[in-house]
């Protein structure tokens, strides 16, 4: 996959034909996580288009409507928080949930709460790599849930 590529899976629509797929969108630089999250979200009845990089995840959210975004915090061209704060202003009503699987060399001493600071810059969940795949899709229908009652709220 060249950098800043978007790949878009197949377009299913769900057993009863009438309904779209959720669509989530999964920006990440690691392949291998893109992968993963693609094969286990499709085979949970979602579509999901692959950015490998902020940059790539920004030009699929000006073209496609997402029901979720899922962000790594740290990507190469987009570093640290950036992505996070960029993807919210972007698309604010779109719930986000922050990944990272950052760690530091001295565990000795007290390493920042990424994912705490995540929250605070508009992540409705954080996952912290690697996670499993039933912490992920409890993530993404929590966040689903969660933005439908909002909407019934306000609608």
């Amino acid at each position: 996959m060249r950098h800043g590529s978007i790949i878009e899976s197949p377009k299913r629509e769900t057993q009863t034909g009438t309904e779209s797929l959720r669509h989530i969108l999964v920006v990440d630089d690691d392949p291998m996580v893109c992968m993963a999250i693609e094969v286990y979200l499709q085979r949970n009845h979602f579509r999901v288009t692959i950015a490998d990089g902020g940059e790539a995840g920004l030009r699929a959210l000006e073209h496609e409507q997402f029901d979720l975004m899922i962000v790594d915090i740290f990507m190469p061209h987009m570093r640290g928080f950036e992505s996070i704060r960029i993807f919210h202003e972007q698309a604010p009503a779109i719930p986000l949930i922050a990944m990272s699987g950052y760690a530091f060399a001295d565990l000795n001493s007290p390493a920042p709460d990424f994912l705490r600071m995540a929250l605070e810059l508009g992540a409705a969940r954080c996952l912290r790599k690697p996670f499993t795949p039933h912490a992920l899709l409890a993530a993404i229908n929590d966040c689903l849930a969660e933005h439908r009652s909002a909407v019934a709220r306000l609608g």
